[in-house]
């Protein structure tokens, strides 16, 4: 009885710390200015530059031109850049690492709102080094385009979450549009293939989804040292610390419900700082870019 008793206290100070893990802290943040573009109306995830200073890529969801948008962190145009031959069926995750040409922008064609999608595709594209020679150039040859054709184990998913390791291999969480929010991982050499690739589901991750308070997956970032993956809804932001395999262990989360009308872009710019983008508001005013802080 009383080794029952001492098990039942240590379960229940284990449940309160959870809790309290999963208490959303207060965010700082400073609003650094609105997307500038006129094209970019649908800003689906951001990533910071690796060969170029204060440079973001981002990306328009389903429906418009497959285009890669560069800009800084007050929304002003600095480029843009075409891949050739594909389109933008649901454009809904972009990252960033490294692959064969050096480092590369990873976009992931992986949206999928009624969850029929048989198979998905990850796009590969070598990372520009400058902007001069793109500027107004519908076509930059080459820039080495390759592509992943995925299949998820238990049947279609809604994903708008992803990130690469070191060694290339990609992760994807789920947006929680049915079945609750999942981790899987695909290998990095399924690109070229030409045939399906099989995710490897890694574990379900403690976010309930809620569509009332837009508890929905929109987006995730590798922390600069690796250790931490931001995982962003429209409410709160996730920070998961990476365990063996590629796993998440137990994370922390800050509040930023309110901050921006459809949050679907976040990134890390250093150790502490992210920054966070949004589509357009529903009256068509600019979507609005802030650099936060979790907790005070």
């Amino acid at each position: 009885m009383r080794q029952f008793a001492a098990g039942l206290v240590v379960l229940l100070l284990s449940a309160s710390l959870v809790a309290q893990q999963l208490t959303p802290r207060p965010v700082v943040a400073v609003k650094t200015g609105t997307m500038q573009d006129p094209d970019l109306t649908e800003s689906s995830g951001v990533i910071r530059s690796r060969t170029m200073p204060r440079v973001l890529y981002t990306i328009n969801d389903s429906g418009n031109d497959p285009i890669i948008f560069a800009i800084d962190s007050s929304g002003r145009p600095l480029g843009r850049w075409r891949v050739p031959g594909v389109r933008d069926r649901d454009w809904e995750a972009i990252s960033i690492g490294a692959c064969p040409a050096g480092s590369c922008i990873y976009i992931g064609d992986t949206g999928d709102n009624a969850e029929r999608q048989p198979t998905v595709t990850i796009y590969r594209v070598r990372e520009p080094v400058r902007f001069e020679r793109f500027r107004g150039a519908p076509d930059p040859a080459p820039i080495d385009l390759d592509s992943l054709i995925l299949r998820y184990p238990d049947g279609p998913h809604d994903t708008e979450a992803m990130w690469l390791d070191d060694a290339g291999t990609i992760y994807l969480v789920t947006k929680g549009r049915s079945g609750g929010v999942k981790l899987f991982r695909v290998a990095g050499s399924g690109f070229g293939r030409g045939v399906p690739v099989g995710a490897a589901l890694l574990q379900s991750l403690p976010i309930e989804p809620d569509k009332r308070l837009g508890r929905w997956v929109t987006d995730a970032a590798r922390s600069p040292d690796g250790r931490t993956i931001a995982i962003r809804t429209y409410t709160e932001i996730y920070l998961f610390p990476v365990t063996g395999m590629g796993r998440l262990g137990t994370p922390t989360s800050c509040n930023v419900a309110g901050l921006e009308p459809q949050g679907e872009g976040i990134e890390w710019l250093d150790a502490r700082r992210m920054i966070l983008t949004s589509e357009s508001y529903p009256n068509g005013q600019p979507g609005p870019i802030h650099v936060v802080r979790c907790g005070a």
